[in-house]
């Protein structure tokens, strides 16, 4: 009961905070890739302005994103903007735990020049993951190469305690805003 008006309140102070400093809505949704490539549409706390790749067409986030909002930075240095896609962990499509959701053009992509990249797709992505804790915001290939490394140590070695592991680093990067992020 206590820890429902946490997340009541938290949410409630985000959503506001989104609405009184950028046009525009509170969440957003993109389609992303899954296990067995099957896309699905995750949901996050919008951090960005509204439209931020009309001109651009989709385009990786860096750390310094010029189209991200200050509410937004301050909601993605302490993984904030994740919280609703816990709805996509009560859906089946993602788990807590597992290499990050890519979207199909940069999968299509990344497919042809990577080899292995694929492998990403045989478990089922997470909010957080061993890639996200250990390497920054990819916005290259070259980025894609180092996060594929990570994400498949994470496959060949998943375990409850390695789950364990990266889920308690991530609350301490949530809680002090430092990490790969």
């Amino acid at each position: 009961m206590y820890l429902r008006k946490i997340c009541f309140y938290l949410f409630f102070i985000i959503a506001l905070s989104i609405k009184m400093t950028s046009k525009g809505s509170i969440f957003y949704k993109q389609k992303r890739m899954m296990t067995k490539e099957k896309e699905f549409y995750i949901y996050k706390f919008r951090t960005m302005i509204m439209n931020a790749e009309k001109k651009t067409g989709p385009v990786w986030a860096n750390k310094n994103d010029a189209r991200v909002t200050l509410v937004g930075k301050f909601l993605r240095k302490f993984w904030l903007d994740e919280l609703p896609q816990f709805i996509n962990v009560i859906r089946g499509e993602m788990s807590i735990v597992g290499p990050r959701p890519e979207r199909r053009e940069f999968v299509e992509k990344l497919e042809r020049i990577i080899p292995y990249y694929y492998l990403r797709h045989t478990v089922k992505p997470g909010i957080t993951g061993w890639a996200q804790i250990n390497y920054p915001y990819g916005a290259s290939v070259e980025d894609a190469v180092h996060k594929l490394e990570y994400d498949l140590y994470y496959i060949k070695n998943m375990s409850p305690l390695l789950d364990t592991q990266i889920f308690l680093k991530t609350i301490g990067v949530m809680f002090f805003g430092q990490g790969a992020r």
